[in-house]
């Protein structure tokens, strides 16, 4: 072996930051769908359902804003800001959703929600079918 091997991934493969980030996105997925879960349990009675939708809320919260912090760190290694963007959109609707929540603002949170959830579950599906690279200089 070379030692430039050793050195710089083939081309074309995932960096281990890469590796990182889809896993916290993932995470993410999975927190967050048990959420309209909780809610159904709320709304057909299970009076615990509330209590489990505001926990997972928290730990929907939580991963979200440490995906914020793995896609800063894919940023500055591997020169890719769309990870980036992404995650700040559905963070900034994270947010906007926990609060109206605990505001009592379901015409907002409802919907709000949902959305939440099919652009998390697009940004997984986005993050899973290629490899995450790092951007040459030149493609900058």
């Amino acid at each position: 072996m070379l030692a430039n091997e050793l050195e710089a991934p083939a081309v074309g493969r995932t960096r281990p930051v890469g590796w990182v980030y889809r896993g916290v996105v993932t995470a993410h997925v999975a927190s967050i769908v048990g959420q309209p879960v909780f809610a159904g349990l709320y709304l057909t009675g299970d009076y615990e359902g509330l209590g489990w939708h505001a926990t997972g809320a928290n730990v929907v919260t939580s991963i979200g804003y440490a995906q914020v912090i793995v896609a800063i760190v894919l940023w500055a290694r591997l020169r890719r800001m769309w990870p980036f963007a992404a995650t700040m959109g559905i963070v900034a609707a994270e947010t906007v959703q926990y609060f109206a929540g605990l505001g009592g603002a379901l015409w907002l949170h409802v919907p709000l929600g949902v959305m939440t959830i099919a652009a998390l579950v697009v940004q997984f599906v986005d993050v899973w079918r290629g490899p995450i690279t790092r951007r040459e200089a030149r493609d900058a």
